[in-house]
């Protein structure tokens, strides 16, 4: 037989390279992101939540130490301090429009005890609207503080507030 005769068939290339599925590495990559992604967020919430504490045991330590407010005027920054934290740390139609005693169940709901609307909380309810009350703070700080110290770690976010002093 001659070389001119024989039947050659032409060069056949392999079928082109798919993008589907991708290969293993890239598969560990997606979930190398998605787990650092995950990793993240719940870091930024645990420093916002520690912020938010932080900041208002701040302010709560300024309020407790300033001598130019009268008791009625602490009470006041008091009220309005632990208004801010709450509507902070809770969705604000849960806390925002909330008075009186309602305002006081609301906050012992984070506290197992009463202290707000049976023990020396209840001062809120009253004290900012009366000018020539004395009354031991000492227990009010206490109470507020573990208060700011049991809030729940979830669903916070920081608002960026002057100082209390400003009232």
């Amino acid at each position: 037989m001659d070389a001119s005769s024989l039947p050659l068939r032409d060069i056949h290339l392999p079928a082109p390279i798919s993008w589907w599925p991708p290969a293993p590495g890239w598969w560990i990559l997606l979930s190398l992101v998605i787990v650092l992604t995950l990793a993240l967020l719940l870091i930024l919430r645990a420093r916002r939540y520690k912020r938010l504490t932080k900041l208002a045991q701040g302010e709560l330590q300024q309020l407790r130490s300033d001598a130019t407010l009268s008791n009625h005027q602490k009470i006041q920054a008091l009220s309005i301090l632990l208004r801010r934290v709450s509507m902070s740390a809770f969705p604000r139609v849960d806390s925002a429009s909330l008075t009186g005693l309602e305002w006081l169940q609301f906050l012992d709901k984070v506290l197992t005890e009463k202290s707000f609307t049976e023990g020396p909380g209840r001062v809120l309810l009253d004290g900012p609207y009366q000018a020539n009350r004395e009354i031991d703070l000492a227990p009010v700080y206490q109470v507020c503080e573990k208060w700011i110290a049991a809030l729940p770690k979830k669903k916070l976010r920081v608002v960026r507030r002057s100082r209390v002093s400003n009232v």
